[in-house]
């Protein structure tokens, strides 16, 4: 057994397909289901079940995986150290974005952090803040931002950037033009929501809740699991919602949509820098988010 194999095997599981894992690791497939068949004999078990076009862990290959994980973490950091050591940052870093830092955010400011430190490989996963703060707390990511405050058990959280949301209303709606709408009239509308676990909507649900409301108050006309499809959901004529200045800054511009305050109350939230509470940081780790805060204190606004 060999920590390359066992990479290897995290990508099988992972991915849950032997093809796929061929595919991200650049091997044949034959040769991946060699190196699976070699830690089988090792271990004398069996690790892996191919349930059709799926592959999923025995038990005995899920109590592997755990290990494989924290193998392959203690090696990433034994390397980032000792780069570190020598006064080089590389190295890989998985961040965890919810919609607005994943999509919008965290892409605009890896190519400014790639170009001081060349050496290193960053990869985003996006998911809503409750996926994103899992993948954390599991050591999946290293670190992740969303868009909402979480009271959660091993999860330490710092407000990075200030995000204005505002009532999104398609082209050529009756308030189209106004300076803004009370909270009266909105709930009288049409009006579409983020699913469960989304930053967006637990940002919403604390601004009404300071104003004695609920989204029962409201006129939901739908429930969608994007912003993306909130946006499309608005072009449609399904309702108007709540939604980041950021994400719809494309169309406010193309005039395919307007984006309004509400005048009774202060939509502002924040983006946290969100992190395992136990968990020691590698150096590029470390590199990564003294950038972002750094980025923060500078005031950085984004060109929407």
């Amino acid at each position: 057994m060999d920590i390359w194999q066992l990479k290897i095997f995290q990508k099988v599981i992972d991915l849950k397909s032997f093809s796929k894992a061929a595919d991200a690791v650049h091997l044949t497939q034959p040769t991946v289901s060699s190196h699976i068949k070699d830690l089988e004999e090792h271990f004398g078990c069996r690790l892996v079940d191919r349930m059709g076009k799926t592959t999923l862990p025995t038990g005995a290959g899920s109590l592997l995986y755990t290990y494989a994980r924290r193998i392959i973490r203690l090696a990433e950091e034994a390397e980032d150290s000792m780069a570190r050591f020598m006064g080089v940052i590389s190295g890989k870093l998985a961040l965890g974005g919810s919609t607005i830092p994943g999509g919008y955010l965290l892409p605009r400011l890896i190519g400014d952090f790639k170009q001081k430190y060349p050496g290193v490989t960053l990869s985003i996963e996006v998911g809503d803040t409750r996926q994103v703060i899992d993948a954390v707390l599991d050591n999946r990511l290293d670190f992740g931002v969303v868009g909402a405050k979480v009271d959660q058990g091993g999860i330490v959280q710092e407000k990075w950037f200030a995000d204005d949301m505002r009532l999104v209303i398609p082209a050529g709606h009756r308030w189209s033009g106004k300076k803004g709408v009370r909270l009266a009239a909105l709930q009288k509308e049409p009006f579409i929501i983020r699913e469960k676990g989304s930053g967006t909507r637990q940002s919403l649900e604390n601004h009404l809740a300071a104003k004695g409301l609920e989204l029962g108050d409201f006129s939901i006309s739908a429930t969608l699991g994007s912003t993306t499809s909130v946006i499309q959901g608005i072009k449609s004529g399904i309702g108007v919602s709540i939604l980041s200045e950021i994400a719809v800054a494309d169309d406010v511009k193309a005039k395919n949509l307007e984006a309004l305050p509400l005048k009774d109350m202060d939509l502002r939230r924040h983006f946290y820098l969100t992190y395992h509470k136990n968990r020691t940081h590698s150096p590029l780790c470390e590199a990564f988010m003294d950038f972002l805060r750094d980025v923060w204190k500078t005031e950085f606004t984004l060109t929407i």
